[in-house]
């Protein structure tokens, strides 16, 4: 799976535009992200790598000579937010085009007001396969979905000696998907799937969730949700004594999930969209150096990397913690 990030999501949005872009001075650009709530430590970083992006295509130029202008609204992580903030930059702001919402769910909210005002979003962050088969012209995306994820881990399978799994994902449309689709390959390989829960994205205590798992004879257990709840989720099973290879979906940072779950996350896989450890292996190398060494001058905590790097170009990996 190999996919572009934020500066082609911005390029993307700016192809986007049409006669819109003429009759601009300047291109502006909304911006859709949860700045603050459950998931505002990835919203923000995505905001960052639309910055970097932004500043990198004004600094050569712009487009077709217009300097891009970024315009972004808080979601607050909220689907409501969601559409709320896709409305006012719209209507009060009159950007033509946007990228956003981070959360599948957050973006199927949008997804309507895009209908009513006829604008052009596109996903930089969302896999909700649904996103783009549900007949709206106006939403493009350059995420993977969650079934393109599904199919590029199925290599991983034998080698990891998968044969008996567990699902604990967040109750929306991303973990919900996920959940299905991998559990669909999964079984194509001969897998067994046994226990498949739900967690709501804001809770905060999953002992319960992780004591069924506990009790069954699996020995792997997929994972979808954020970094936040991910952390509470691998510290909740090292004091369980839960023993199983964690394996997570969605391009979860695992930066993040060292720098705030400590040894709880030793030995945890994850399906990662971009190294930036390794940056000769994105699929634009000499771009992801200038991105790492960017974000490292703008003093922005280098755990935010993976998701603030959607201006390069996704490369799934597996990364070992």
């Amino acid at each position: 799976m190999s996919k572009t990030l934020t500066r082609i999501a911005l390029a993307a949005a700016v192809a986007c535009l049409g006669a819109h872009a003429a009759a601009q001075d300047v291109i502006k650009i909304g911006v859709n992200q949860p700045l603050t709530g459950a998931v505002a430590a990835s919203g923000n970083y995505v905001t960052t790598g639309a910055k970097i992006a932004a500043d990198e295509i004004n600094a050569g130029g712009g487009i077709n000579g217009k300097k891009i202008e970024l315009v972004i609204e808080d979601n607050k992580s909220n689907p409501t937010e969601a559409a709320n903030a896709a409305e006012k930059l719209i209507v009060r702001d009159k950007v033509p085009v946007m990228m956003g919402a981070w959360s599948s769910t957050y973006t199927l909210a949008v997804m309507p007001k895009l209908m009513e005002y006829k604008v052009p979003m596109v996903v930089e962050t969302s896999s909700a396969d649904k996103i783009t088969t549900s007949g709206n012209p106006y939403v493009f995306r350059i995420s993977p979905t969650n079934g393109m994820e599904a199919v590029n881990f199925a290599r991983f399978v034998a080698p990891l000696n998968i044969k008996k799994v567990d699902f604990l994902v967040v109750n929306n449309d991303w973990g919900l998907g996920a959940a299905s689709e991998f559990g669909k390959m999964l079984k194509d390989k001969g897998v067994t799937v046994n226990r498949t829960l739900q967690m709501d994205a804001s809770a905060q205590d999953m002992s319960a969730q992780l004591s069924t798992i506990k009790g069954t004879d699996s020995e792997t257990l997929f994972i979808t949700t954020g970094p936040e709840q991910m952390t509470l989720l691998l510290k909740q099973a090292q004091a369980l004594g839960l023993k199983r290879q964690i394996v997570t979906t969605g391009g979860t940072v695992p930066d993040q999930l060292i720098e705030q779950a400590g040894v709880a996350a030793n030995d945890s896989l994850h399906d990662a969209m971009f190294a930036p450890w390794f940056p000769e292996t994105a699929p634009n190398p000499a771009a992801a150096k200038r991105f790492v060494t960017e974000w490292a001058k703008r003093g922005v905590p280098a755990a935010g990397m993976p998701e603030g790097a959607r201006e390069i170009g996704r490369a799934s990996c597996r990364e070992r913690v």
